[in-house]
């Protein structure tokens, strides 16, 4: 199933201005979920091709770099999550072909491109998986409990609900840790290192220029796959050690491919880049996934879920801060993506927190990562109907459950971007869109956001432009400043960021002159006036 190029693989990419030979540490990436970016050809699902087509706008935002979601070869059982062909686009998305232009169109942009890597598990279409007899030496089998092996062979759960486990025809198991149609693979096999370092090499001689690995916490079991002991497993994740979870043996795969990506890079180079999305219980056991011989960014979870109050904020960022210093590495902040209810509803405050917030992260020292419709102030769809959904969590865990509610689930982070016009799906593509549009996003579109200066998509662009322009943002020191409760002030090289967490204004001395505010400030002689939930950046 592997698909052949028809012109050559892109040379090395030269660094663009600011963006030298670490521009990971402080680099801004733009996640863009493949299937809901843009539609190139009317089947109301996105491509490949309709990505490169607004790679222009990904520039004219201002971010570095854009991190795709799986296009390979995928029954889609989860969203591409579920890979059957890790060197083949998937036709829903395209072609190798377009990958190639889009690799390509991106650099030509000045953009680089960072593509996910599935290593936990593969689909159950993939070809190791067909094979009897190959599946039972690359993946996790083992035989059941009970008088003939009718009992799963320990109590771990899946993430997306129901057990941990499928019974085959052989009467055996076989462990997904995710949907029944992921199987997890055997990494204690030394083929598969050896298949992942090659696909690793496939996709860098395309040109990509680093990996995002998805669950880089989970492809090592604990030895004899102990019982956990109760129920409500997924809870856990992310709150401690489990033996299914961040267990210490991941470590050892992370370095042999950090190895892999200093070798290519020096031999190309170029610099190419390992991000884990890893969940760790502490940021002490986070910053284990980067230290210098492992990779190069981990997504900070800590901060995504820290609370809207200034305590919690401040107590997350310096634990963070500290963690990754002690190994040398700049922290990476996130607040969305496609896993998780969107910032602008998941914080509770509306449109005005989420832009506050957004502030406060590209004001810290390290790396950020947007999720695409962010920048667009999109909510979360909370009212899609059960017909539309297509998240394999909601069907084994909330309708299986009876559970009433959408809370948790991923279908409203992923609903399709509106691009312009007055109806669904609203310049999207040619056709519908996969999930239903809201009818009142007419007001979000990037064509009715453009050029109004109190939109949200301006004020990500010229946050975007300042943080490249000036200096004291990005990598660097902070330093906190005196503030009153439930406010929090830090400054950096030329620049102060003040937060007011509260839900009213709150009245201080001008701290210098006003950059740019998620919410009009007004400042005289003798005092400057913070609105309630809003972050500020201050000259200085």
């Amino acid at each position: 199933m592997t698909q052949e190029l028809t012109s050559p693989s892109p040379a090395p990419q030269a660094p663009g201005p600011g963006r030298g030979p670490s521009w990971w540490r402080d680099a801004v990436i733009y996640q863009v979920y493949v299937r809901s970016f843009a539609d190139s050809d009317g089947d109301g699902i996105g491509d490949l091709r309709g990505v490169r087509e607004r790679l222009p706008y990904l520039r004219d935002l201002g971010v570095d770099a854009v991190w795709l979601t799986p296009f390979y070869a995928s029954p889609q059982a989860d969203g591409g999550y579920d890979v059957a062909d890790y060197r083949a686009v998937d036709p829903l998305f395209g072609s190798l072909q377009d990958a190639d232009d889009l690799i390509r169109t991106a650099h030509e942009l000045d953009l680089r491109v960072i593509v996910d890597i599935v290593p936990n598990h593969t689909s159950d279409r993939h070809p190791w998986f067909q094979d009897p007899e190959l599946a039972r030496q690359r993946y996790l089998f083992r035989p059941g409990k009970g008088k003939d092996g009718e009992l799963p062979p320990n109590d771990w759960e899946s993430v997306f609900g129901g057990p941990a486990w499928t019974r085959t025809d052989r009467g055996d198991w076989y462990l997904h840790l995710f949907a029944p149609e992921q199987p997890d693979l055997d990494w204690d096999n030394p083929d598969v290192h050896a298949e992942f370092e090659a696909v690793m090499r496939f996709w860098l001689d395309l040109g990509v220029d680093g990996f995002r690995i998805d669950v880089a916490h989970g492809m090592v079991k604990a030895p004899g796959l102990p019982d956990i002991g109760h129920g409500q497993q997924a809870k856990l994740i992310g709150t401690q050690v489990l033996p299914f979870f961040d267990q210490d043996g991941v470590h050892a795969i992370h370095r042999a491919w950090r190895r892999l990506l200093d070798g290519y890079g020096d031999a190309h180079g170029k610099q190419v880049v390992g991000v884990a999305e890893a969940w760790a219980p502490t940021p002490e056991r986070l910053a284990l996934y980067v230290r210098p011989d492992e990779l190069h960014q981990a997504f900070n979870f800590q901060f995504l879920n820290a609370g809207w109050q200034a305590g919690a904020l401040r107590s997350v960022i310096d634990a963070s801060l500290a963690a990754t210093a002690s190994v040398g590495a700049p922290t990476t902040w996130v607040l969305s993506n496609h896993d998780v209810v969107r910032h602008t509803t998941r914080l509770g405050g509306g449109l005005g927190r989420a832009r506050a917030a957004t502030l406060l992260m590209l004001a810290l020292p390290g790396s950020a990562y947007l999720y695409q419709g962010e920048e667009l102030g999109l909510p979360e769809v909370t009212d899609l109907p059960d017909e539309a959904r297509q998240d394999p969590a909601f069907f084994r865990g909330h309708r299986a459950s009876g559970a009433s509610g959408q809370d948790g689930f991923r279908d409203g982070c992923r609903v399709p971007l509106p691009w312009s016009g007055e109806l669904p799906p609203y310049g999207f593509g040619p056709g519908g869109s996969w999930l239903p549009q809201p009818a009142d996003w007419r007001r979000l579109t990037v064509a009715a956001q453009t050029g109004d200066p109190a939109s949200t998509l301006e004020l990500y662009r010229t946050a975007l432009e300042l943080r490249r322009r000036l200096p004291g943002l990005g990598d660097g020191t902070m330093n906190w400043q005196p503030a009153p409760d439930g406010v929090l002030a830090f400054s950096r090289p030329g620049v102060l960021c003040t937060v007011n967490t509260l839900g009213h204004d709150v009245e201080l001395p001008p701290p210098g002159t006003p950059l740019l505010s998620s919410a009009p400030v007004t400042v005289n002689n003798a005092a400057a006036v913070l609105p309630g939930d809003s972050c500020t950046w201050w000259a200085i």
